[in-house]
């Protein structure tokens, strides 16, 4: 008699293979990258994915200046931080960091899209954000995506 036998593949540090990845972010709007930057972080666009196992890619994105945020949220939206005393709060808009370090906004967005966790923590330094379209990473040769066909 002969049975089928079907067994769940769990990935682990030693079977997952990770990929670098390259994505442009001009003309894209902030949230829907993140989203998208997330799940390839995860790894959920994998066939073996594992919720307490970094099997995700590796990501580069180049041109994060060139984001974009729909409406009016360049200036009403507010990024807060605290320095830890009484009356610290600070509340700056994305208009000032994209003149400082444009970075932070994509980080920003991915990094609450991430599990809070010292697994989140460990995907997002599978994350590099470059200004302009040049990257450091030429050596990994990555896969170039276009955000387009993610969906």
């Amino acid at each position: 008699m002969e049975s089928l036998s079907y067994k769940t593949i769990s990935a682990n540090a030693a079977t997952v293979q990770k990929e670098w990845v390259l994505i442009d972010a001009t003309n894209v709007p902030v949230g829907r990258l993140a989203s998208q930057v997330a799940k390839i972080l995860r790894g959920k666009n994998k066939a073996n994915y594992t919720p307490h196992v970094d099997c995700g890619d590796n990501v580069i994105i180049v041109n994060c200046e060139k984001v974009r945020f729909t409406g009016n949220k360049w200036t009403d939206k507010m990024y807060v931080r605290h320095s830890g005393y009484p009356g610290g709060q600070r509340h700056t808009p994305p208009v000032d960091y994209l003149a400082k370090q444009p970075e932070f906004i994509i980080m920003k967005a991915v990094k609450g899209m991430l599990p809070k966790n010292r697994l989140g923590s460990k995907l997002l330094t599978n994350l590099r954000v470059f200004v302009g379209s040049e990257h450091t990473h030429a050596a990994q040769t990555p896969k170039t995506l276009n955000f387009n066909d993610l969906k």
